[in-house]
């Protein structure tokens, strides 16, 4: 549906709101629904959600999200005015994930510009079908109670005693209505309660007995007289006019009630305050402190410098680059966002799959504060949902066999987060049964995928068979699995972000897979090396030594591999003029520099002609037009050297 003019910024706030408020409902819900119960301030709050919900969809003209949301606020609004009893919240949880569902679905269409068609009358169905079921028993378990209370003589303060009433009231009636109303704007009110006493009407589901033990414990209570009544007759005793009627929500201005929420908004206020920020805008900003790091190397290392005496450029440049480093600290600070959201996300996929499956399933989240690149966060989210699918789908047990073999009935999936170095590792383990080797081998050996002799191969190696294309033990199709699709897209994923996937596991114990992601991808800590002509940029988090050979350490191994023995230890070499097809200055080892750098565990050595120096280096993406190109997949991207000249950033996944 095309946007009208001077609506887009609109539509974005309305995308980016119904976002937020949709996450939270969901999270709300699951909370609730492992509570078994919905509690009065999670009523008000969903009820608040999809008002809002409905009231923007109006206003952007999306109807169908709008009904809808209507008729969930309409659950609501009943639980909260009514607090039937015997709700079935298990079905209530099922209907409002099903429109989260939905109403997701049509903003996915509205963020790609297409129409929100999708209908949701079975849906409505369904939600008005619910409400009704809650409202017939409910009509009978209405009860309209009138109270008249008066306090011991000489207690004082009658009318502030009155109000202590009606305050505690509240949080077990629906309605209530008392006089005189101005219990505490009007100091005559104290003069009437005292020789009239204090009349309150409420109307509640609770019973007659409840409630007169509740209003027997009010303090210096001389007399209670308590009486059910009829319907018709709430709102109509002596002295109330229509205007005194007052629902729980809007108690009067003077309040404690009031008073509260508004020390509580008070309390807000003093919080750090946000913004939202179009992300456009903020890649924009990102890609320009970029350039200015670019262009202060280009300065700061001119070629028309070489040889100069230049004390005070020297410490001028000094101070711009301590100055850009600083505003580049800041710049990625704003890019950096907590996992939390994306590990609460799988909430709702291990809640799904729970039922679906028929497997009691526990998610425990740990780290989620760590914070990761925005960026990082967009490629890390579907291999995630992917990997706890497979926890639950592969390698946890049923709930049968995991009590025959010993274990608890419940299964448990743990997804955590933690620092290391300038990475983030994320692990998803589970308890189950563990990875089977002969049953991967024999499947890796059906599908032509063995790289070398079984007989050499070790656990790991086994395991990582796992991440081949077209790679499944599943023998049958189901919703979740067995169409040969899975962890070679997790893994390519991660390798695209200059990441990698290690898989562990252990027979009856359970599987730990852990992905290695960078905390950024805009600008990294690099060492630029020259390979002939060509030049690149290795992440400095890889290397850990540079060295020259000698020619005794040099070794060939039977299939032709070249290695080098560093101190009683063997590593492979990898000729970079080789790999990208480039002419070295020479082919000898001893000529040129060894670059040991570190990938999944293991140590490789990388043979260049020279060692440029260390610098900061923004990564640019290569143009999508050689992307495709094989050779391409050592590479990470490109950056500008000091010099003008381009240099190609290696990835050290896409050349083991």
């Amino acid at each position: 549906m095309p946007v009208p003019s001077g609506m887009e910024s609109m539509l974005d706030v309305y995308i980016f709101e119904t976002e937020q408020n949709l996450e939270q409902l969901e999270q709300m819900i699951l909370a609730s629904e492992q509570a078994g119960t919905f509690e009065n301030a999670q009523i008000n709050e969903i009820f608040r959600i999809m008002h809002t919900i409905k009231g923007s969809s109006a206003m952007m003209n999306y109807t169908e999200i709008s009904t809808l949301s209507h008729s969930l606020e309409d659950v609501f609004y009943f639980l909260r005015e009514n607090h039937p009893a015997g709700t079935d919240y298990a079905a209530l949880s099922d209907l409002i994930l099903e429109g989260v569902d939905y109403i997701k679905q049509e903003l996915d269409k509205i963020k790609a510009g297409q129409d929100p068609d999708g209908k949701a009358e079975d849906l409505e169905r369904k939600v008005k079908d619910f409400l009704k079921s809650l409202q017939e028993p409910s009509a009978s378990t209405a009860h309209i109670y009138k109270a008249l209370l008066r306090f011991e003589e000489g207690c004082e303060m009658e009318n502030v005693r009155a109000f202590t009433v009606v305050h505690n009231l509240q949080g077990l009636t629906d309605e209530i209505e008392f006089f005189p109303k101005d219990i505490l704007e009007n100091n005559e009110s104290a003069e009437y309660i005292k020789v009239n006493g204090f009349q309150v009407h409420v109307k509640t589901s609770r019973g007659f007995e409840e409630i007169n033990e509740y209003l027997n414990q009010t303090i210096f209570l001389s007399q209670l007289d308590l009486t059910e009544m009829e319907n018709r007759e709430f709102g109509k005793f002596s002295g109330v006019v229509p205007d005194q009627k007052m629902a729980v929500q809007s108690a009067p201005a003077s309040s404690a009630t009031t008073v509260v929420r508004d020390k509580d908004n008070a309390d807000a206020h003093t919080t750090q305050s946000l913004i939202s920020v179009n992300v456009e805008k903020l890649d924009k900003f990102i890609d320009m402190v970029g350039e200015l790091v670019i262009a202060e190397a280009m300065v700061t290392h001119n070629p028309d410098l070489d040889g100069l005496e230049l004390d005070n450029f020297g410490k001028a440049a000094r101070q711009l680059q301590k100055i850009i480093i600083e505003l580049q600290d800041i710049a990625m600070s704003i890019r950096m966002v907590p996992l939390a959201s994306t590990f609460h996300k799988m909430n709702r996929v291990v809640r799904d799959m729970s039922k679906k499956l028929d497997k009691d399933v526990h998610l425990v989240i740990i780290g989620e504060d760590i914070e990761v690149d925005k960026n990082i966060i967009e490629h890390i989210s579907d291999p995630l949902m992917h990997l706890v699918r497979n926890a639950i789908d592969h390698g946890l047990e049923t709930n049968e066999e995991r009590v025959v073999i010993g274990k608890e009935a419940q299964g448990k999936v743990v997804l955590e987060a933690k620092n290391s170095g300038s990475d983030v590792l994320v692990q998803v383990r589970d308890d189950g049964k563990g990875l089977d080797k002969d049953k991967i081998l024999t499947k890796a050996r059906q599908q032509n995928l063995l790289y070398k002799p079984e007989q050499d191969m070790t656990d790991q190696e086994i395991y990582h068979l796992i991440l081949l294309p077209g790679f499944s033990t599943n023998e049958e199709i189901t919703e979740y699995s067995g169409r040969g699709v899975g962890m070679d897209v997790v893994s390519k994923n991660i390798e695209s972000i200059g990441g990698s996937v290690l898989v562990d596991s252990s027979s009856g114990v359970g599987t730990t897979i852990t992905l290695k992601i960078p905390l950024t991808l805009a600008i990294i800590d690099g060492m630029n090396i020259r390979v002939g002509r060509s030049r690149y940029t290795i992440p400095t988090t890889v290397i850990k030594e540079f060295f020259r050979p000698e020619g005794k350490d040099l070794i060939v191994d039977p299939d032709g591999q070249e290695m080098i023995m560093v101190r009683g230890q063997c590593y492979p070499i990898v000729r970079l003029h080789q790999l990208f097809l480039v002419q070295p200055d020479s082919e000898v080892f001893q000529d040129g520099i060894f670059i040991m750098a570190e990938y999944e565990g293991k140590l490789y050595c990388l043979f260049a002609d020279e060692l440029l120096g260390k610098q900061q280096v923004v990564v640019k993406s290569l143009p999508k037009y050689i992307k495709n190109i094989r050779r391409i997949k050592g590479l990470a991207g490109c950056t500008l050297l000091g010099d003008g000249s381009i240099s190609l950033i290696l990835n050290m996944a896409g050349i083991v």
